[in-house]
């Protein structure tokens, strides 16, 4: 946080006691509202932001993985399973995506045994993925990239709900 000039999180997990807080909350006007305590602006303005930045990861995780749905079936997939049936550059696609999620986790501060955890989700989907048959099949069912996305949702304590687009109410 310190090389984006943005104070750390109070405490790890939460921002500031301000986990309730949406971004559709701070569009509707309540973030401009003084609450009575020096900096709770900024706070606001600040939560705003991560929500901002969690959705557009939420939306490429889902566009990885759960983007389409197979009609009568709860079977959903997404780009990595399309381009997981082209061998190697494929599979190796949806990694640079998976690295690129990691990368802005680790800009928003989540800790190393959480990005490992991470890179390991994008791992096992490339090593496994990369398996002609079974590594297309595998892709339907391990979401490494909804994973990672839940992995960061939980640090922040932020709830899918949250993520909802307030312009799509």
């Amino acid at each position: 946080w310190a090389h984006a000039g943005w104070p750390a999180p109070a405490r790890a997990g939460g921002w500031n006691g301000l986990t309730s807080w949406s971004l559709s909350d701070v569009e509707a006007g309540l973030g401009a509202v003084e609450i009575g305590m020096a900096g709770t602006n900024h706070k606001v303005h600040e939560r705003a932001e991560l929500l901002r930045r969690l959705r557009r990861l939420n939306n490429a995780a889902r566009l990885m993985d759960t983007a389409i749905r197979i009609p009568g079936t709860g079977i959903r997939f997404g780009a990595d399973s399309l381009m997981g049936l082209l061998p190697v550059v494929g599979d190796a696609s949806g990694a640079v995506v998976g690295l690129a999620i990691i990368y802005e986790a680790r800009r928003l501060g989540l800790p190393a045994h959480k990005l490992g955890r991470m890179l390991g989700n994008v791992a096992i989907d490339a090593a496994v993925g990369s398996v002609p048959l079974l590594g297309d099949l595998f892709d339907l069912y391990f979401k490494a990239h909804r994973r990672n996305i839940a992995v960061i949702l939980d640090h922040f304590e932020v709830q899918p709900s949250q993520l909802d687009d307030p312009r799509a109410r």
